[in-house]
């Protein structure tokens, strides 16, 4: 199954980055996780969508539909999710010119995320919840990954933690379960 993670910060030595590499070498064999990047996404603006998608955004929002699932890591800035990954799911709601749905309508979207806090990312991802929600899109209700104190875990972009690695590791597997479950 193909899944597409997308982390919510532009940071080069980003926590929730390093999360969505350590969920690629976690991922169970049935399971291939593309990392898409979102430095070239321009602020959504509808006159703009009106003349057609940038490519930038013509391409996130094909990623996104040729993906079984997304995978999402989530920072939290000042209590809520960041503006580049808000930003990200205001193109992906919308279907645009050339589509006749939104690319995230119905999708399963597992969420993640990391912080140097003691709460890890919790309000974010609430935040993350009902946007996704409202934006037509399904969370895993699995549970949360919430990588608390993420600086003594993950180390020069590397999740060094073996329980937190363990715990990503059988999230993952049950996601790739409940993803095999809505196909048959």
């Amino acid at each position: 199954m193909k899944i597409l993670g997308i982390s919510g910060s532009l940071r080069a030595a980003s926590f929730n980055s390093a999360l969505l590499h350590a969920a690629q070498e976690l991922a169970p064999a049935e399971m291939e996780i593309a990392i898409h990047r979102l430095h070239g996404l321009p602020l959504f603006d509808q006159d703009v969508e009106e003349l057609g998608d940038p490519e930038p955004v013509a391409a996130f929002k094909q990623a996104i539909a040729d993906a079984d699932g997304l995978l999402l890591a989530c920072p939290e800035y000042n209590g809520g999710i960041s503006g580049v990954l808000k930003n990200a799911i205001d193109w992906a709601s919308r279907s645009g010119k050339s589509r006749s749905t939104a690319p995230l309508a119905g999708k399963l979207v597992c969420i993640m995320g990391a912080s140097p806090g003691i709460t890890g990312t919790v309000r974010a991802q609430d935040q993350l919840r009902l946007v996704l929600r409202r934006a037509g899109a399904q969370t895993e209700p699995q549970g949360e990954v919430l990588v608390f104190q993420a600086h003594t875990k993950i180390v020069d972009g590397r999740l060094n933690d073996e329980r937190t690695r363990d715990a990503l590791a059988r999230h993952l597997q049950g996601y790739a379960a409940r993803l095999a479950a809505l196909r048959t």
